[in-house]
């Protein structure tokens, strides 16, 4: 497939495009800053461009056959999470493409029937805006025609490497059973393209966790 992955020089943006690579899709990586990426491959095509511009969202991904986002906001500009959205959406819409992943947040995840992860008093405090707006921005995506699909990670997501062996949810929060809740950068990626290349979780939310 050939795919353009917004957020591409960051952690998990990295990650989805080797895993990308590695499957044999074609990548356009798209950055802010090119510097930032520094790997190389013959099917890998890094360009500038910016989320938050619906013009520039459609012209890197004009024939493309799905749309990924791991675009995160700066500390602080969190409700640009709401407006990347509708560029996004708007963009891809121009462009003509139907599927659209996105990696989002987990703090919208259930803890219990009533309870969202980012209420509870584990969760930390400095995140809650940042969680509220990947909540907020989850909704926009839910209201699109978009063939979409919205992961959101388990509670802690650090690098590791990559099992391929994790289990899949929709709006709980899976934790193991000492009550954690983790997943690696790199199986959270595997996961993300397992969805591309096999979707199951169309219109809707899933989580990953061991």
């Amino acid at each position: 497939m050939h795919i353009t992955i917004f957020g591409a020089s960051g952690q998990v943006g990295k990650a989805i495009v080797r895993e990308a690579l590695k499957r044999g899709h074609g990548v356009t990586a798209v950055v802010r800053d090119p510097a930032k990426l520094t790997e190389e491959h013959e099917r890998l095509n890094v360009v500038t461009g910016n989320i938050l511009d619906p013009v520039s969202v459609a012209s890197v991904c004009e024939g493309q056959d799905a749309v990924i986002s791991a675009y995160g906001p700066t500390f602080g500009e969190e409700q640009e999470l709401l407006e990347a959205a509708r560029s996004l959406i708007e963009g891809v819409q121009r462009a003509g493409v139907k599927r659209l992943l996105i990696v989002g947040g987990a703090g919208s995840l259930k803890t219990g029937p009533d309870t969202l992860l980012m209420d509870t008093p584990e969760f930390p405090q400095e995140l809650v805006p940042l969680a509220r707006a990947h909540a907020d921005a989850y909704d926009i995506y839910r209201l699109s025609d978009l063939d979409y699909s919205y992961l959101s990670p388990a509670a802690v997501l650090e690098t590791g490497r990559r099992t391929g062996n994790f289990r899949i949810g929709m709006d709980m929060l899976i934790t193991d059973e000492m009550g954690s809740s983790r997943i690696s950068v790199e199986d959270l990626a595997a996961a993300l393209i397992d969805e591309m290349e096999d979707p199951y979780f169309v219109r809707t939310r899933f989580t990953v966790a061991y």
